[in-house]
């Protein structure tokens, strides 16, 4: 039996769960990730994952994106 983990406790998120979580669209999140000073990029080989603290933490700071 698999037992699924709600967002809001997992670490790290995937583009589409980053999406959910946040609001921000999944075009948008790439595009906001595709830089080297990008703090809340996590990559695994090709595999781009969202640091969720850092996101948040991201998020309070920015006015607009």
């Amino acid at each position: 039996m698999r037992r699924e983990i709600p967002i809001w406790e997992k670490s790290n998120l995937t583009l589409e769960e980053a999406a959910a979580y946040s609001g921000i669209g999944i075009n948008k999140l790439r595009s906001l990730t595709e830089s080297e000073q990008c703090s809340f990029v996590l990559w695994n080989g090709t595999k781009r994952l969202i640091k969720r603290r850092k996101l948040d933490e991201y998020m309070d700071k920015m006015y607009s994106i």
